[in-house]
C-alpha cells in the first residue's frame, strides 16, 4: 500500500494520499486547493487518481475536489448529510472502498460536523485488519474537534455526536491503531493541537485531556468553555465547499499592477489593500487605508479573521515572490478576488509623490514611561482571555482581536492608543485597521508582551 501525509504549512492541514502502485490506482483524501502536488505524486508513483474522499464539509480551506476532478476525472466521495450541490457518491456507513492494496472503511463519526466520517485503513498486502484510522476532524494529536461551527442552534447536539464518536464509537477500536488526523498545529478546527502528525488511539486516550472525561457533562463543560475565535471567513468556505469551488482558471489572472493601475483599483468601493511588509516597514510608511497583515506561518488565518470574503484585495509585497505565496495562501482560503500587487512595491508609492502614512512603533519602555506620564494613552490589549488572565498591564483596556474586528471601537478618536498584543503582529493588524476607521493617534507596541515580559516590568493577573 502507498500511503503519504501531506501538510499545508500555516493552516496546519493534513490530506492523505492512499493507493497501489501494483494496481495503479490511489485515493485523494481531504486534499488542498493547489493540486500539483497529487498530481506529481500519482505521476511519479505510476497512479491513477480514481477518487477524493472528503471526510467532511471543511470550513478552513477550500477543497481540492473540483480542481482533481477537473484534471484527473476523479469522483467525489462525501457523506450525504453535507448536501453538496455538485456530482458526488454517498458516504455510507461501513461501506469499503479499495484502491488496490488499500481498503478504506467508513465509520460514521458526527460532531466536529453533522457529516463528519472517519476512515479505518487496511493494507491488504500485509493484513485484512485495520492498521490506521484517519479522523477527519473530530480526533487530532492531542486536542479534538470543535462542535461549534455548523451553527449555534444545533450546538447541544453536536457536543453529544462528538462525545459519542469519541468515547463510543472510536473508543471501541483496538489502542494499537495509528491516528492521522486532518489538521494539526496552526488550524483553528482546534485549539490545542500537537506539532506531530501522528499518533495512536492507546496513546491519544492516555494523554489527551479531551479523552479523559469520566462523564458526558464534565466532557460538555470543558469543551464549550473557551471555543477559539471564528474567523469571518469560515461560513463562506463552507458555502464555497457545498456549492463546489470554481477552478483556478475562472479567477481574476492580473498579477503585477502599475502604479496607476493599481490607484486606480485602490479607488473603487469594496478594495482592501493588504499590505504584507513587516511591522516596522509598514509602520514607517504605507498606503493610507492598507491593512498590515504580515507574511506570517499563520497569515491565512489571520486574513480569514480580518478581511470580508467577498473584498476585492490588492497586495503590497516586499518582493515579487513573496506576492505570489501570499496570493496562493489567498487562494486556499477561497479569497479568489485577488487583483494583483503593486510593481515596484511601496518604494514605488512613495517616489511618485503620492500620500503616505505611517502606523508609530512603541518600545514597551516607552510605553512604560508614559503610562507614569501626566497624559497616558489608552492601552489596547488585543490578546485573547487565556493570554490576558496569564498577565496584562496594569492600565490595559482588554478587547480581544476578534471581537474588536466583529464590532469595531469607539474610543480612540480623542487621545492616543497604544495597541499590545502578544509579540506586535496582531496588534500591527489593528493599529492599522483603527488608522484606517479615523483614529487620528495610534501606535502599536513593538515586541507586545513578550519584550515587556523580557524587559522586566510588572504585569497583573486577575
Amino acid at each position: 500500500m502507498y500511503f503519504k501525509q501531506i501538510q499545508t504549512p500555516g493552516l496546519g492541514c493534513f490530506s492523505y494520499v492512499l493507493g497501489c502502485p501494483a494496481a495503479r490506482v490511489c485515493a485523494v483524501v481531504d486534499p488542498k486547493r493547489d493540486i500539483d502536488c497529487y498530481l506529481e505524486i500519482a505521476r511519479d508513483e505510476g497512479m491513477a487518481i480514481a477518487a477524493v474522499i472528503e471526510t467532511h464539509l471543511h470550513a478552513d480551506h477550500i477543497s481540492g475536489g473540483q480542481e482533481l476532478r477537473a484534471a484527473t476525472g476523479a469522483t467525489i466521495h462525501i457523506h450525504p448529510g453535507a448536501g453538496v450541490a455538485y456530482p458526488h457518491e454517498p458516504l455510507a456507513e461501513g461501506q469499503v472502498l479499495e484502491f488496490g492494496a488499500a481498503r478504506l472503511q467508513v465509520l460514521y463519526t458526527p460532531g466536529h460536523t453533522p457529516n463528519s466520517v472517519s476512515l479505518l485503513v487496511s493494507d491488504l498486502a500485509r493484513s485484512p485488519g485495520p492498521q490506521m484510522v484517519l479522523t477527519g476532524d473530530v480526533l487530532f494529536v492531542g486536542d479534538i474537534g470543535r462542535p461549534d461551527l455548523p451553527g449555534a442552534e444545533i450546538l447541544d447536539e453536536q457536543v453529544r455526536n462528538l462525545h459519542d464518536s469519541l468515547y463510543v464509537k472510536l473508543g471501541a477500536l483496538p489502542p494499537e491503531l495509528e491516528v492521522y488526523p486532518a489538521h494539526g498545529q496552526g488550524s483553528l478546527c482546534g485549539r490545542g493541537m500537537s506539532a506531530k502528525g501522528s499518533s495512536t488511539l492507546g496513546y491519544e486516550r492516555r494523554a489527551n485531556p479531551m479523552l479523559g472525561y469520566a462523564d458526558f457533562a464534565a466532557f460538555k463543560q470543558a469543551i464549550l468553555a473557551r471555543l477559539p475565535a471564528r474567523p469571518k471567513s469560515f461560513s463562506h468556505i463552507i458555502e464555497t465547499n457545498r456549492a463546489g469551488a470554481p477552478l483556478g482558471e475562472a479567477c481574476p489572472s492580473e498579477r503585477e499592477l502599475s502604479l496607476e493601475r493599481f490607484a486606480a483599483l485602490r479607488a473603487e468601493p469594496g478594495t482592501v489593500v493588504i499590505d504584507s511588509r513587516d511591522a516596522a516597514a509598514y509602520g514607517g510608511a504605507h498606503i493610507p487605508g492598507s491593512l498590515n497583515i504580515g507574511f506570517d506561518k499563520q497569515l491565512a488565518n489571520w486574513v480569514g479573521m480580518s478581511v470580508a470574503p467577498g473584498a476585492r484585495i490588492l497586495i503590497v509585497a516586499a518582493d515579487r515572490e513573496r506576492a505570489a505565496a501570499m496570493r496562493l495562501e489567498l487562494f486556499r482560503i477561497g479569497y479568489d478576488a485577488i487583483l494583483g500587487h503593486l510593481a515596484g512595491g511601496m518604494a514605488a508609492w512613495t517616489l511618485s509623490g503620492r500620500p503616505v502614512a505611517s502606523l508609530p512603533q512603541m518600545s514597551v519602555r516607552d510605553l512604560a514611561m508614559a503610562l507614569s506620564g501626566d497624559r497616558p494613552p489608552l492601552t489596547l490589549d488585543v490578546r485573547t482571555e487565556a493570554e490576558w488572565e496569564a498577565g496584562h498591564i496594569a492600565q490595559a483596556l482588554h478587547r480581544p482581536f476578534a471581537d474588536i474586528l466583529e464590532r469595531g471601537v469607539d474610543f480612540c478618536l480623542d487621545g492616543p492608543v497604544a495597541v499590545v498584543c502578544g509579540s506586535g503582529y496582531r496588534s500591527n493588524i489593528i493599529g492599522s485597521a483603527l488608522a484606517a476607521k479615523g483614529c487620528a493617534d495610534v501606535r502599536s507596541v513593538a515586541g507586545g508582551m513578550i519584550a515587556w515580559g523580557r524587559a522586566g516590568l510588572p504585569t497583573v493577573a486577575p
